[in-house]
């Protein structure tokens, strides 16, 4: 059995949809896309707005200069936060530039962004202009670098529980050993269950955490100060830095875009 079956037969209630061309679809905020998979792997990247893209292992939300990878086969969903813009290109099962076999985010050069704008355009090319532009694409996604943006999802119900804790109410402060204690368990056992499970230690994985959940804030218009004490972030300084560091630029140039 191939992977792509595999992968699509792990969610059955995902829905087979076909994707053969470049398409860009505008959606209105929470605006979301159903679980489906395809036979193709796709680039998704919002051409405004802020797009959460979801996996049964895991979710990532993207700005617009970030891109999401999904391989052929993978079911997902996806979700508008603002007035978005979903665009995607679609390449065959067998082309992969970065042999990536799970979703990733990519960095977006602007070059690969103003590719990917001019294919899902109203005057998006044909014949070999297109072929041309693709193949450019593809090679911008060979040097484009992995991001360690995504949020894993646990299978552990213990880390299941303190993950609902937190997405609840990102701003907790709790230390593990009193999350440990809210859920009914060691926080030795809770450390090692990330790190081994998730491949995050939990201070990285809260920081995930609180980073996708300011991007849906400031997409919803929040300001930078109050997306800072609404993620739990020490500072409005501390949430720029750690927003720079994993988006490359500040929140408030990201809400002038």
């Amino acid at each position: 059995m191939s992977p792509t079956r595999q992968s699509a037969e792990a969610d059955p209630g995902a829905a087979h949809l076909e994707e053969v061309a470049p398409s860009r679809r505008p959606l209105a905020d929470r605006e979301r896309i159903d679980w489906h998979w395809h036979d193709v792997n796709q680039l998704i990247s919002p051409g405004r707005g802020v797009l959460r893209v979801s996996t049964p292992h895991g979710q990532w939300v993207v700005p617009p200069h970030r891109s999401v990878w999904l391989p052929a086969g993978v079911p997902h969903a996806q979700q508008a936060h603002g007035p978005s813009e979903l665009r995607c290109l679609v390449f065959p099962a067998g082309t992969n530039p970065l042999r990536l076999t799970s979703p990733a985010v990519l960095a977006v050069t602007p070059l690969l962004r103003e590719i990917i704008a001019h294919l899902t355009g109203p005057d998006a090319p044909a014949g070999r202009p297109a072929r041309t532009l693709e193949q450019a694409a593809l090679d911008q996604l060979v040097h484009a670098p992995e991001l360690p943006l995504g949020l894993p999802q646990p299978e552990d119900p213990r880390l299941r529980d303190v993950a609902a804790l937190l997405t609840a109410d990102p701003a907790d402060d709790r230390s593990l050993a009193e999350l440990g204690r809210a859920v009914g368990a060691a926080e030795r056992t809770l450390s090692r269950l990330f790190r081994r499970d998730l491949g995050l230690g939990f201070p990285q994985w809260r920081t995930q955490l609180r980073l996708q959940h300011a991007l849906v804030l400031l997409a919803e218009g929040r300001s930078v100060t109050a997306t800072a004490a609404a993620c739990g972030f020490r500072s409005p300084s501390a949430f720029i830095e750690a927003f720079r560091h994993a988006f490359g630029t500040t929140p408030g140039r990201h809400q002038q875009a």
